[in-house]
């Protein structure tokens, strides 16, 4: 079956060791072989800036992963660079598309021109925080909780002409219901039920509510923090939030962003990219196939931006 998964950390590990490249399963969790092997048809790649980079440098590094995404992910055979649904549609049975997108605005500081630069050179998807506060928006974990500043305010507007994916992973509850109000194309790349999992990071009832009312994607992530309180997390604990969200209408806005290579524990028998395999062979044992491949790929593959150029 095919896989659109919505989010991995592949680039952040590259820029923080040169080595690496996409072949090298010793220290990634998703690699070039484990999609061509897995099932792989579309994957995001975030560009993510660590933290311990300074201010001043981290629009240059996000410039730094855009080119490892150009020399190191799709300049390799029968990898394709996604930019609209049609690219997704022309994808041939042997080809395998990828997404640049951002988590976090903490690269372009108050400066809409580096945004639009990053637009411009392929970004499809923009988480506008991380967990803490920037000149965009505060984060799931800052303590204030605000919401969208006048520049996120702004910034959704450029969004929406460019018409790209807003995320709303990470993102504070008031920040959330902002993007709500005034988002045309929202997702959340990698978030799970907060009923299930009291973690900030996670979505409450009324979220999710508002994202299936939206039609949004839905990605649940496999970071074990994020599915369960218990010290050994199972892919049990995945189809927990998969039944949960479903309850609550959103058959048709679930899929997956895994979050592979952006996390320090793991899933068991979900610890890269080939444990796809194995929670494949559960879906199918508890859900139809027409539901099992809108949940890997239908959902977000068909909520995918038509058109990258701006209106105006």
């Amino acid at each position: 079956m095919k896989i659109f998964d919505a989010h991995c950390d592949v680039l952040m590990k590259m820029f923080i060791d040169a080595t690496i490249t996409f072949h090298d399963e010793s220290k990634l969790d998703i690699t070039y072989e484990s999609l061509k092997e897995t099932g792989g048809k579309v994957q995001c790649f975030a560009i993510y800036i660590p933290e311990n980079v300074h201010p001043d440098l981290r629009f240059m590094a996000a410039l730094s992963m855009v080119e490892l995404f150009v020399t190191k992910i799709v300049s390799l055979p029968q990898i394709r660079w996604i930019r609209t649904n049609e690219d997704i549609q022309k994808l041939k049975v042997n080809q395998i598309g990828a997404v640049l997108t951002l988590e976090g605005c903490d690269c372009i500081g108050a400066d809409i021109l580096k945004l639009k630069t990053l637009l411009r050179l392929g970004v499809r998807s923009v988480g506008l925080t991380w967990n803490f506060a920037n000149m965009v928006a505060d984060g799931a974990m800052e303590l204030r909780g605000a919401g969208l500043t006048r520049f996120g305010k702004n910034l959704i507007q450029v969004l929406n002409e460019y018409k790209a994916w807003t995320d709303v992973s990470h993102l504070s509850e008031q920040a959330f219901w902002d993007v709500i109000e005034l988002a045309n194309d929202i997702i959340a790349s990698h978030s799970n039920a907060y009923k299930l999992c009291p973690h900030q990071r996670n979505l409450r009832d009324n979220q999710i509510s508002a994202l299936i009312n939206k039609g949004a994607p839905i990605g649940i992530t496999f970071v074990p923090e994020f599915l369960s309180k218990d010290k050994k997390v199972t892919i049990k604990d995945v189809l927990k939030h998969i039944d949960y969200i479903g309850s609550l209408g959103g058959q048709n806005n679930l899929g997956f962003g895994s979050d592979f290579d952006g996390m320090d524990h793991k899933v068991s028998e979900l610890t890269n990219y080939r444990g796809y395999h194995k929670l494949i062979n559960d879906l199918t044992k508890y859900y139809s196939a027409d539901f099992v491949k809108n949940l890997l790929f239908n959902n977000f593959a068909k909520k995918f931006p038509h058109d990258s150029q701006p209106v105006n």
